[in-house]
């Protein structure tokens, strides 16, 4: 869902973006991961053997109002809390066993 929405209205109870697995066998869904405040999850795409997963987190923070940006009082920082302003990112996502994601 796009930025604009989350958290607002119809979609306030599914909270920030996130990704969904679906299991076709069993036709059950499970939440695989969520992200950042005020982004969108994009860009999913798996290596040929796949045991590596990328992510892209996109704008994260983007629903800050221009008014608290230019306050400075920005909803994140992802991916550094340190750092003054958010950045989109790609994730890696492996098994801890070296195995098939989602196996």
């Amino acid at each position: 869902m796009s930025e604009s929405v989350v958290n607002t209205g119809a979609w306030e109870q599914f909270g920030n973006n996130q990704m969904l697995a679906a299991d076709p066998a069993t036709n059950v869904i499970r939440r695989f991961l969520v992200g950042p405040v005020g982004q969108e999850i994009t860009g999913v795409i798996t290596t040929p053997d796949q045991k590596t997963m990328f992510v892209n987190i996109q704008h994260p923070g983007g629903s800050t109002s221009p008014e608290d940006f230019a306050a400075g009082q920005l909803i994140s920082h992802w991916p550094h809390d340190g750092s003054p302003y958010p950045r989109s990112a790609t994730i890696v996502i492996s098994r801890d066993d070296g195995g098939v994601i989602g196996a």
